[in-house]
């Protein structure tokens, strides 16, 4: 009995052994992340060949006929269609730096990400922040034209809360004006902004997509969006500091701003980053009792112990 019960431990140190050199878990592969800057170079090349070969109804939203629907319709440039304008004369970029350290990577890089986009009818109202509630009716779909998701009704997105490259597309666009009541009980928006967004991948999902809806690795997402309204100056937490104010980094990432983020684990009450925590500092006394508004809505930073970190921030002042 011991001698069978020797033999039994060593197999089973060996197939421990064999699982630990096995690169799958469950008979699923495990594939360790591609690098960042080889994804971004590839994503780059995929974007800028979609937008040499395909164009949108410009024309239409210039001339609308009498039923146009207003929404964005791509299609290939061939034959009949040769003379029409490419999307790359028509979009605009900006430069969007990502820390490979975002998606857990092993090399410490930042590589510089390019958001493509276009507005097809410019709003008449003004644009909103990357930490604005904003008033967006949306779809998204891949650069083969499957939609993975959207909404034909206006719903309030809290813009920190979405994909990065989205929040920063939707801060490039002007929204409306006015709602407008309608008989049947419906209601509208006078001068929306419509436009369309072409995501590299590591300003969206990158290696972790959703396990649904079509997604697949290392994605280029495609957002066209009708930006209604939005609250100027959001103040999410209601903490008397808008939500932009608590990008103290102004790297454009709110979930990375954190004053309290050591006292919090220690104390067992979660993460709480600045623009969603009401005590900031967690010392017990809440930000707003700790900074200044005065009638016209201008805040001060008082500083009481003049270390150069502001109250609201300093958990020993």
């Amino acid at each position: 009995m011991k001698e069978k019960g020797v033999l039994l431990f060593i197999a089973a140190l060996f197939i421990l052994a064999a699982c630990n050199n096995d690169d799958s878990t469950n008979g699923v592969e495990v594939v360790p992340p591609r690098p960042l800057a080889e994804v971004e170079a590839e994503n780059n090349a995929e974007i800028k060949e979609f937008l040499n070969t395909h164009y949108y109804n410009y024309e239409e939203f210039e001339n609308p006929p009498a039923d146009f629907n207003f929404k964005i319709v791509l299609d290939t440039i061939a034959g009949e269609t040769q003379d029409k304008i490419p999307l790359s004369e028509q979009v605009s970029t900006m430069t969007i730096p990502v820390s490979s350290a975002t998606f857990n990577l092993e090399d410490d890089v930042v590589v510089d990400h390019t958001l493509y986009y276009f507005e097809a009818r410019e709003g008449t109202g003004g644009s909103p922040t990357i930490a604005d509630s904003t008033l967006v009716k949306y779809e998204g779909q891949l650069l083969s034209g499957d939609v993975f998701d959207s909404n034909v009704t206006y719903t309030w997105q809290y813009l920190p809360f979405f994909l990065r490259g989205y929040g920063a597309g939707i801060s490039n666009f002007k929204v409306g004006t006015e709602v407008i009541s309608n008989p049947d009980g419906t209601a509208e928006i006078t001068g929306s902004g419509i436009g369309m967004m072409f995501l590299p991948s590591g300003l969206a999902y990158y290696n972790n997509p959703p396990l649904s809806g079509g997604i697949s690795l290392y994605d280029v997402l495609v957002f066209q969006v009708n930006t209604g309204l939005f609250e100027e100056a959001t103040d999410y937490d209601n903490d008397g500091i808008p939500s932009i104010m608590e990008d103290l980094n102004n790297n454009g990432i709110l979930s990375d701003d954190n004053t309290d983020q050591s006292i919090e684990l220690s104390s067992g009450f979660g993460f709480l980053p600045n623009h969603l925590d009401r005590d900031d500092d967690q010392d017990g006394t809440l930000t707003r009792d700790e900074i200044v508004i005065d009638n016209e809505g201008n805040i001060t930073f008082p500083d009481s112990d003049g270390d150069g970190t502001p109250d609201y921030l300093d958990a020993d002042s």
